[in-house]
């Protein structure tokens, strides 16, 4: 049985683009399709932490931690309020942009974080959303009367990015 029917135009050049011959495969990175437990990983940045001992990946993980727990904090913060009540709606609504933005940054950060399948890195994105939602979202540190004057009170708040 011939499964190479229609491929004819798919075969290997003998010249490449750069003026080597054949095809080379001693840069390709290998990437992880499922969880892995180790220190030896690249997250976020080519060569970042890598090999560089189990130092640099302990500094990786606390900033993972650090990057999902400065998403919780910006989800439930009321920085808005700080400007006052004499402030435009403009300048309202650009800094509420800023914010939003950077929040979104910061998520998809941690998101491509993740996707390097290191369980570490996974257990510390979840703990650092975790600890945010905990002192920020949740009603652990609430007073009463901030429960009731509060406009969102889904358990947990919907996800909105």
């Amino acid at each position: 049985m011939n499964h190479e029917q229609g491929m004819e135009g798919m075969a290997p050049t003998s010249q490449s683009t750069n003026g080597t011959s054949g095809m080379h495969h001693h840069n390709m990175m290998m990437m992880h399709m499922t969880f892995f437990w180790g220190n030896i990983a690249e997250i976020l940045f080519s060569g970042w932490p890598s090999r560089r001992g189990a130092g640099m990946y302990a500094l990786a993980l606390i900033f993972i931690f650090v990057l999902a727990f400065l998403v919780e904090w910006l989800s439930h913060s009321r920085l808005i309020k700080l400007l006052g009540e004499g402030s435009s709606n403009v300048l309202a609504g650009v800094v509420q942009t800023l914010l939003h933005a950077i929040r979104v940054g910061l998520a998809y950060l941690v998101m491509l974080a993740v996707m390097s399948f290191n369980g570490g890195v996974f257990l510390m994105a979840v703990a650092g959303h975790a600890l945010g939602f905990l002192l920020f979202g949740s009603r652990v540190f609430k007073k009463s009367t901030e429960m009731f004057l509060d406009d969102n009170t889904s358990d947990p708040p919907p996800m909105a990015c």
